[in-house]
């Protein structure tokens, strides 16, 4: 991932040398596990302090295998007899356990942005619990809501992929010790449980020469459902910064510039750049599944595509949780806009209600749609409000009484059941 999309932290687990130094501890427990013929040898891996990255490269130019480039260099580095290292495995041995303890590293750091951003969500959603604002369906005005129910639904969208990241990362922490084809026949069983559990993970169920694929694509189709709801978030941010909705927009900070050619603007970037980064995450999920497939016990074909999606899946989408974080933390509620935009479509937001007291009033639901239609249309032809148009409605006034008509205009109808869904989002499900 280039460096404007990447976070140290997370970068660090992806580097050549996080990843050689890993290679280093899994070849050391396994000679620690043979420690009949390799107890040597695993003293002298402890010891190594320093990897030198270009030497292991200039080999690899030459062997062309990254594993045999490392064995050597550690040959050169150790200075003795290493005939015993790498005894009885196969490079995915190094390569697959190596993957696996770096998306499982990933993973806790993924966890950690995600219980971040669980934190500012939840503290959204209390703060503007009962902001009244207008509910959209199709893009158009629908009925009122509450802009804390907004932070509550995302909320709640969010807890659960952090469940499922919390699941996938038990699902790819697994350790494969088990040689060539994965049968054991040139290294025992125990090696593979002793790794296994030094690293704290388990021992794959039955692998071939490679850990089974189903695992790394169900870890990135998780990322990819996880960036589409990130999308969600910031669709509907740029949605209501949009100059004739004006409801929030993203914090602009001093000196900050819009346009480089119109001064006024204050444009919704962080929130295009989360929906440019979800649609690269979720291009990498194609590929994993198609990494599942591979011949017989095992072909390179994975290979490339891993050594591109790991890393920038796992570097992408910790930056965009990151942001996600601080852009909703820092966004900007225009609230007199929101109260403004409610009252907009002139009362046309009460209609279901309307129709419902028809309805109980002994009208078919066919007959009090028309009415209820006929009068909404007449809103917008003689350029009036709703309940003016319902009260001219002499026929209307045989079911609702004009005072019982204004009674039934009121904003906190929509709200009385938000405690009920605050308490299902955030205790009962904490």
């Amino acid at each position: 991932m280039i460096p404007r999309y990447s976070r140290t932290e997370m970068s660090c687990i992806w580097t050549e040398e996080n990843k050689f130094r890993i290679w280093l501890k899994i070849e050391r427990l396994v000679c620690e596990a043979q420690s009949t013929v390799s107890q040597d040898i695993s003293k002298k891996l402890a010891d190594i302090i320093d990897l030198d990255i270009k030497r292991i490269n200039e080999i690899e130019s030459i062997v062309k295998h990254d594993v045999i480039a490392f064995l050597t260099y550690i040959s050169e580095k150790i200075g003795i007899d290493i005939r015993y290292l790498h005894y009885g495995m196969t490079s995915s041995d190094i390569l697959d356990t190596c993957i696996a303890v770096q998306l499982k590293e990933s993973s806790d750091i993924l966890l950690k942005n995600l219980d971040n951003l669980l934190i500012v969500l939840k503290k959204k959603a209390e703060k503007y619990k009962n902001v009244i604002c207008i509910g959209r369906s199709h893009g158009m005005h629908a009925e009122p809501t509450t802009l804390g129910l907004k932070f509550a639904r995302f909320y709640a969208e969010f807890k659960r992929h952090y469940y499922r990241l919390t699941a996938v990362q038990k699902e790819i922490s697994v350790c494969k010790i088990s040689g060539a084809v994965g049968n054991f026949a040139n290294i025992e069983p125990s090696v593979e449980e002793y790794v296994a559990k030094k690293i704290g993970f388990i021992p794959e169920t039955i692998s071939s020469q490679v850990i089974p694929r189903d695992r790394h694509a169900l870890f990135f189709s998780v990322l990819g459902i996880v960036a589409s709801s990130i999308e969600n978030i910031a669709v509907e941010i740029r949605h209501l910064q949009r100059s004739e909705v004006d409801e929030v927009s993203e914090y602009f900070s001093i000196g900050q510039k819009g346009s480089s050619a119109m001064p006024h603007k204050s444009n919704p970037i962080l929130s295009e750049n989360l929906t440019g980064l979800s649609r690269l995450i979720r291009s990498y999920v194609f590929p994993a599944l198609e990494n599942i497939t591979l011949w017989h016990e095992r072909d390179i074909s994975h290979s490339s595509v891993e050594r591109c999606i790991a890393p920038d899946a796992c570097i992408a989408m910790d930056f965009a949780l990151v942001r996600l974080t601080d852009l909703i933390d820092e966004l900007i509620i225009n609230e007199e806009n929101i109260t403004r935009n409610l009252h907009s479509s002139k009362g046309l937001i009460f209609s279901q209600r309307i129709l419902l007291e028809l309805i109980n009033c002994g009208l078919s639901r066919e007959k009090a749609y028309e009415i209820v239609q006929n009068n909404a249309m007449q809103v917008k032809y003689n350029n009036s409000d709703f309940l003016t148009e319902l009260k001219r409605d002499q026929f209307l006034h045989e079911f609702i009484a004009p005072d019982k008509l204004e009674a039934l205009f009121d904003l906190q109808y929509y709200t009385k059941h938000v405690d009920y869904i605050y308490n299902k989002v955030f205790n009962q499900a904490e």
